[in-house]
């Protein structure tokens, strides 16, 4: 029997081709930021990052490293690994 799932599954590349010009690991802080209610200020008050640093890691022109990623899984209330 086969399964389903593998039978129909895609590559996520051709399923979401709008994250495919590098600006996927910016969803994930931008998306974290706006479902705790935060701006990118008030982000950076407690996280200590500056807020044009935000900007440029949401924006993919900036990566985020293990230390920042704690940072934001702590003020944003998720797992650090979702930003790596």
């Amino acid at each position: 029997m086969k399964n389903r799932l593998t039978d129909d599954s895609i590559p996520w590349r051709e399923a979401f081709p709008e994250y495919t010009d590098g600006q996927l690991p910016g969803v994930c802080p931008a998306g974290s930021r706006i479902r705790e209610g935060l701006s990118q200020r008030q982000l950076a008050e407690l996280t200590g990052i500056p807020q044009r640093h935000i900007s440029e890691m949401e924006n993919g022109k900036r990566t985020i490293g293990k230390e920042r990623a704690e940072l934001l899984s702590k003020a944003l209330n998720t797992d650090y690994r979702v930003f790596l």
